[in-house]
């Protein structure tokens, strides 16, 4: 059994989006409906621009997968691009001044081009298409195993609208998705709509703190032995991996600067069943290792780099002052962005469930899961 690995491939113009997942365990029936339903919600959200109306994202499973159960060989997603003109250089000319914020210039001085749109293309969050695919997969493994997970998007500029996660997540979903910006309160979603409106106005963008709860996690799933494979340096790293994002908390983050010890650290108790917490400060990882407490991981998403009023640039061919150009795009994608999350933190869970049951199919990792 090898580790649990995802890679993409593909440009925001291209065929399409290609998800590489290796390390899938035999016996998990693939529910194509399900992880659609991921690809829909990716493209939803109050601010999006006009790509979501010509693109309708469905998987397309090309290996590893027969009569809808995995066999154990590498899995290949595909979601096609309606929208695929990469080598149409009418509608998708060279691009020589890149915007700031983007990857367009370090990535033009990098591979020793000034024409930035090959870095744009693959730079693109048009590729968390693909691992939204691949981590709606890895959901389905976590449900098998009693694992679930929850995003929304907790705040936008000066609105912090923090949800009590409970035990009923499908309640709290359908809460959500009935809200533009994905989260559950509607005077706090009536805002952040306002806030977003207000952008579109002014020719500007928006970012969001988006925020995502793994229930049902075991404990003792990560290490403290190798502090490159501790489970929060895994999820940090893939959060900071998606388009955009430039911070990214566990449990009190950034807060535990401002109190003390005895105010951060979280009792322990046994209820005579097991070790139980009455405070989750630790956002259910504690040296590395889920505690058995939920995960709560927090990602703070910039504002989108594409201004329709443009932003002070350079020509990369005559070094003159321009401003950056359009290309169109969001308002704001932060909504998204908090499925994307979800789903890239469900693929590392995923990795550790696998890492510690390791098994070839997915009734071995069940038994060695003590489940029946």
């Amino acid at each position: 059994m090898t580790d649990l690995l995802v890679q993409t491939a593909g440009e925001s113009h291209g065929p399409c989006g290609t998800a590489f997942i290796t390390g899938m365990p035999a016996g998990l029936k693939v529910d194509t409906d399900f992880i659609n339903t991921a690809l829909r919600r990716r493209q939803g959200g109050y601010g999006r621009g006009g790509r979501q109306r010509i693109e309708t994202d469905e998987v397309e499973v090309t290996s590893g997968v027969r009569l809808g159960l995995t066999t154990g060989a590498p899995i290949v997603l595909q979601v096609p691009n309606k929208d695929a003109r990469l080598d149409d250089l009418e509608r998708t000319p060279p691009m020589h001044r890149p915007r700031p914020g983007h990857a367009d210039l370090a990535g033009s001085l990098k591979y020793d081009t000034d024409d930035c749109r090959n870095v744009l293309e693959r730079a693109s969050a048009r590729e968390t298409a693909a691992r939204t695919a691949a981590g709606a997969l890895t959901r389905l493994l976590l449900r098998e195993v009693g694992i679930e997970t929850f995003a929304y998007l907790r705040g936008l500029l000066d609105i912090d609208a923090p949800v009590t996660v409970t035990d009923d997540l499908e309640a709290l979903r359908a809460a959500c998705d009935a809200s533009e910006v994905y989260n559950p309160d509607p005077a706090a979603s009536a805002a952040m709509i306002d806030h977003i409106r207000q952008a579109k106005v002014n020719k500007d963008t928006v970012g969001g703190l988006c925020e995502v709860h793994v229930l049902g996690c075991p404990p003792g799933l990560g290490t403290c032995m190798e502090r490159m494979e501790t489970l929060d340096s895994k999820l940090a790293g893939a959060v900071m991996s998606i388009q955009a994002f430039k911070g990214v908390e566990v449990g009190l983050g950034c807060a535990v600067t401002t109190r003390t010890g005895s105010q951060v650290h979280d009792p322990i108790e046994h209820d005579g069943h097991g070790y139980v917490r009455p405070t989750n400060n630790a956002g259910g990882i504690e040296g590395g290792m889920t505690n058995g407490m939920p995960i709560v991981v927090r990602g703070a998403m910039k504002p989108i780099s594409t201004l329709l009023q443009g932003l002070p640039s350079v020509d990369m061919r005559t070094h003159e002052a321009q401003q950056s150009t359009y290309e169109r795009s969001d308002v704001c994608a932060a909504p998204a962005a908090s499925v994307v999350m979800e789903h890239v933190v469900a693929v590392e869970i995923a990795a550790a469930v696998l890492r510690r049951y390791a098994g070839d199919t997915l009734s071995q990792i069940k038994t060695a899961m003590g489940i029946k």
